[in-house]
């Protein structure tokens, strides 16, 4: 076997253990424990059961699975409006601009997520920069309650996510070919109907490629909800991470946890049709 042969199948091996123990394996895991029985002492009794799942359509955590779509949904939504025209402006700049303001973009990353929400805390707050600001040029008298709201989350995960969608859609649009743009021109479309009969199509795929990055993520970070939002506004994350560790139901922990998977490899499907789409056109 040569060397080059021999390195692949050793890498091959290396990342397929990897996944198995640390993904495939602690899914199942989840998945198994979503339909045993809930047990006071032993956390979880092997007993097959579906309570677990039933209480999902509880309409105290049908709620709050419902306002953490809608969240994660107008964050995602948000996302895309500001990142999509970002992404293309970058797109439009010279080579050395799009390095530095990928850089820019990139930067967040380097300082923990957890440590920028209290950063939000200080900007959001009662005597937080905002409102200091506004009493400042006497737009208002009073400060503006921005914290412990359902606005306060959203300003915070867009804050927070916004980089997952920016960076996929630069990569689409940096693949688009100018010939077909170049065409439409020249067949008298306007910048409306080229965008949205060429540009869109085939940006397709970065753009749910950068909403399932951000919505995805936008269910669980309970972090933010905790901090931010209060009791009135919890996260499906809240929830998981209360079941966990307060209440100890593992199992209704793990149908949420499910729950969340399902949503994900429907919009994993929504995604591979998209590129078959593009593919095919």
């Amino acid at each position: 076997m040569k060397a080059n042969d021999k390195f692949k199948w050793v890498s091959l091996g290396l990342l397929t253990t990897w996944l198995v123990l640390f993904v495939l394996f602690p899914n199942l895991m989840v998945l198994v424990a979503s339909f045993l029985t809930h047990d006071l002492k032993e956390l979880v009794r092997p007993e097959f059961s579906l309570d677990s799942y039933a209480k999902l359509i509880d309409p105290l955590y049908a709620k709050v699975l419902g306002h953490s779509i809608y969240l994660a949904g107008i964050t995602t939504l948000l996302c895309l409006l500001v990142g999509y025209p970002a992404a293309w402006l970058i797109n439009t700049c010279s080579k050395q601009v799009q390095g530095l303001l990928l850089f820019l973009i990139v930067v967040p990353f380097w300082t923990n997520s957890l440590i920028r929400t209290y950063a939000m805390k200080v900007i959001l707050g009662n005597r937080g920069i905002i409102n200091k600001a506004l009493m400042e040029l006497g737009i208002i008298d009073s400060p503006i309650r921005m914290m412990y709201t359902e606005t306060a989350v959203i300003i915070a995960l867009v804050y927070i996510l916004l980089p997952f969608m920016i960076l996929p859609l630069f990569s689409a649009i940096e693949k688009l070919p100018t010939s077909y743009l170049e065409a439409a021109r020249d067949l008298g479309s306007s910048k409306v109907n080229t965008f949205r009969t060429v540009v869109w199509p085939l940006t397709l795929p970065g753009v749910i490629s950068g909403c399932l990055l951000v919505f995805l993520p936008a269910l669980g970070m309970f972090y933010i909800a905790d901090l931010l939002g209060g009791a009135g506004n919890l996260l499906i994350g809240n929830v998981i991470r209360d079941q966990i560790l307060v209440a100890r139901n593992w199992p209704f922990g793990a149908a949420l946890s499910v729950s969340l998977i399902a949503i994900m490899a429907v919009l994993l499907w929504a995604y591979y049709r998209a590129v078959r789409g593009v593919k095919e056109a």
